[in-house]
């Protein structure tokens, strides 16, 4: 009866939503000529070796501008100008003092001339964040610590959704006319039910119904960031793609996509495939006639690398952002199989999955940083 009344409440808020005039989405013309003045992107979802999740991050104790400064001049030697960086609603508890250091390492970007791509919300991993010290990371398991943002509690509680209204409105707020700033991520990956880790276990449940919730609940998302006029475009990417859907017809779009696609200024999408399959995805995305970053791709054991990916982004000028950049607690260096097979007990994976760098910045490939640096001028 919860849960009916839940969705209930959340189609009343979106229908009282849908009654007000729209705020619009930019126009093609408007999109282009924005992407028209950036630099062919290249950048890597970017958290720091020393934290485990985007509260790690980002709250006082942990917050590291040292290291960060260090690792975000290993990515300019690479020609790095953008990364793409985690926000959580959690942090906003702390307001003045998460604005603070957000414009700290905003700064910080500046210096080594990029440009972040700010994600405000995150469907993927553990569903119950909390404040205050995280748990060490899971010995042999991929991204054990990373948190979805809003939790659980809060995505299926509609008394919290005013909150998350002013963490959204507050933060883009804020730097609603930022330079140093190159885009809004406002979900990531929305339709996300980690089947394949937290969701399968007894300890870590997924809300019941969350795609529906969501695909509610991201118009508004949308809405509010639009409504303190941000000069950066907004965006939330696609990353379910398969052959035997073309996606450039919208009879075949889920309606959670649907939502992403008619209200993102540009496009952004995730593909961990090979080269053909990305080349193909492009083709179908183009149709829509908008500027496009793939804001997550390489993973050497699915093929998706460096070598045969950067050169036809940068045929299509589609710009790029690989996930993981800097060894560290995040452990993404091992593959998504290790939340059913931990890599412990002297198991190691064959190659490394994610990641560019090790802990001391030495990179795992030369092959792929020189592949890099001649995509990126470098």
């Amino acid at each position: 009866m919860k849960r009916v009344l839940i969705l209930f409440l959340i189609g009343l808020n979106t229908l009282a939503f849908a009654q007000k005039p729209p705020l619009q989405r930019w126009t093609k013309a408007q999109a282009d000529a924005w992407y028209a003045k950036q630099p062919w992107l290249f950048g890597s979802n970017y958290n720091p070796a020393s934290a485990i999740n985007q509260l790690e991050m980002f709250q006082a104790e942990t917050f590291n501008p040292q290291e960060i400064d260090k690792e975000l001049g290993w990515a300019e030697e690479l020609g790095a100008n953008t990364a793409r960086v985690y926000l959580h609603d959690l942090l906003w508890q702390d307001s003045t003092g998460f604005k603070k250091r957000l414009d700290q390492f905003l700064g910080i970007c500046a210096k080594h001339k990029i440009k972040p791509i700010l994600v405000l919300f995150d469907s993927c991993w553990d569903p119950f964040p909390k404040l205050g010290k995280q748990h060490e990371p899971t010995p042999g398991v991929h991204n054990s610590g990373w948190l979805q943002s809003p939790g659980a509690l809060a995505l299926t509680d509609v008394s919290e959704y005013p909150r998350l209204k002013a963490y959204v409105q507050g933060v883009v707020g804020a730097f609603a006319k930022d330079p140093r700033i190159l885009l809004w991520d406002v979900w990531n990956e929305p339709d996300n039910t980690n089947d394949s880790s937290y969701g399968r276990n007894n300890l870590k449940q997924e809300p019941e119904r969350k795609r529906e919730i969501i695909t509610h609940l991201l118009p508004d998302v949308f809405q509010w960031a639009r409504a303190v006029k941000p000069t950066q475009p907004l965006s939330s990417g696609t990353w379910i793609f398969n052959k035997d859907r073309d996606v450039s017809k919208p009879e075949n779009w889920s309606a959670m996509e649907k939502v992403q696609y008619e209200n993102s200024d540009v496009l952004t999408f995730h593909h961990y495939a090979d080269v053909e399959s990305f080349e193909q995805v492009i083709k179908q995305l183009k149709t829509q006639e908008r500027p496009m970053i793939c804001t997550e791709f390489m993973a050497r054991g699915n093929g998706s690398k460096f070598q045969t990916h950067l050169p036809v982004a940068k045929k299509y000028k589609v710009g790029m952002v690989n996930w993981g950049f800097v060894a560290g607690k995040t452990q993404t260096y091992l593959p998504w199989d290790s939340w059913q097979n931990p890599y412990v007990d002297g198991r190691e994976p064959k190659i490394w999955f994610h990641e560019i760098l090790k802990p001391d910045g030495t990179p795992i490939d030369p092959a792929e940083t020189s592949a890099i640096k001649k995509a990126t001028g470098k």
